[in-house]
């Protein structure tokens, strides 16, 4: 069956209408699905997966794959790029397309990717409900990353642990990155085969997703008794993440946001370690991909806005203890936010 998200296809007509477009296509590929699910979420699990949505709002689902037709009892294209053709004026997802499949379509198309990735930022009751599903899940899924870390245990061995809770437990999939060690570590990554030693800082972005939506918790966990300079770094890593979380509401800008946490940094004479060499963002929007924009930085202007679902997470290097992380899922209210998470707020030791 086809899972057609009705609020999505309203908007999508409303926006063809405005933009003068006779029809709009969203293309997923196995990276990423989310312009396709957008529309249709269906997980499929082949190579690319194609919407048309016409004027008269009618939707026609293609896979590449026969086993997503069969499943979803969709069309299966065996030449999936002739299901291109017929002169769309619009495609969300237009970068993400392999070349053929652009030259399918006729005539150059128009990206609406960005238009469709701003109609995703606010969520619907049934979007954010999928997410308060899977911000659950990351909370459980961090209990058992405390659980089972111990010295000894390799890192790849502590993510396979967690990655088979979530999947036992209904994720259909989990962005996870891990670090481990002291004050030489100065970003997350994959795992590697790194055993966990005593006195580790042990560092992760868990971020799995439940039907179709990501989200995510952000904690460091010290094997052992902390050290001063990691409760120091600590505290500040705190003090930034309420910083933010205080102030987000409607109105209140992405950078905005980015410099509140910043500005704790600058305050304890960190300053340095709030730029592109140790940090990445501050945060971001979840939805449908991991890492959807806006992203949490100084010079992002955007205007955040009620029921955006963001995380603000300081995640960066300082000298003090290393890299270190800390955030939260927050859903924009009317008047501010609410924290989606329920893990503590805390420095976590075992």
């Amino acid at each position: 069956m086809q899972r057609i998200n009705e609020h999505r296809r309203t908007q999508l007509l409303n926006l063809m209408t405005e933009r003068g477009w006779d029809s709009i296509l969203l293309y997923g590929n196995a990276w990423r699905k989310d312009p396709f699910r957008s529309l249709v979420n269906i997980n499929f699990s082949g190579d690319h997966a194609l919407a048309r949505l016409s004027r008269s709002g009618d939707v026609t689902v293609t896979f590449s794959d026969p086993w997503d037709a069969e499943t979803a009892s969709a069309a299966l294209q065996a030449d999936f790029a002739k299901a291109f053709a017929g002169g769309a004026a619009a495609v969300a997802g237009l970068e993400f397309m392999e070349e053929r499949f652009v030259a399918a379509c006729g005539t150059l198309p128009v990206s609406a990717t960005t238009e469709v990735e701003e109609l995703r930022r606010v969520k619907t009751a049934e979007e954010i409900g999928y997410i308060r599903q899977a911000c659950d899940l990351a909370d459980r899924g961090y209990q058992r990353f405390v659980e089972v870390a111990e010295p000894g245990m390799r890192e790849f061995e502590l993510v396979a642990e967690v990655e088979a809770f979530l999947k036992e437990n209904g994720a259909e999939d989990n962005f996870m990155l891990i670090a481990s060690g002291g004050i030489e570590v100065v970003g997350m990554k994959p795992p590697t085969d790194r055993k966990l030693q005593k006195g580790d800082s042990i560092t992760t972005e868990l971020t799995p997703q439940v039907n179709g939506y990501y989200a995510q918790i952000c904690r460091t966990l010290v094997l052992g008794e902390p050290s001063p300079d990691q409760l120091k770094a600590f505290e500040i890593f705190s003090e930034a993440q309420c910083a933010a979380q205080d102030l987000i509401k409607p109105g209140v800008t992405a950078a905005d946001a980015a410099r509140a946490q910043n500005d704790v940094f600058r305050k304890y004479g960190y300053g340095e370690y709030t730029g592109a060499k140790y940090t990445r963002v501050r945060g971001h929007c979840l939805g449908l991909y991991p890492d959807e924009t806006p992203h949490i930085l100084e010079d992002v202007d955007y205007v955040l806005k009620k029921d955006m679902v963001v995380i603000a997470h300081p995640n960066t290097y300082l000298p003090l203890s290393g890299y270190m992380v800390f955030g939260d899922v927050l859903l924009i209210t009317e008047t501010g936010n609410t924290r989606l998470n329920k893990t503590e707020k805390k420095l976590f030791t075992k």
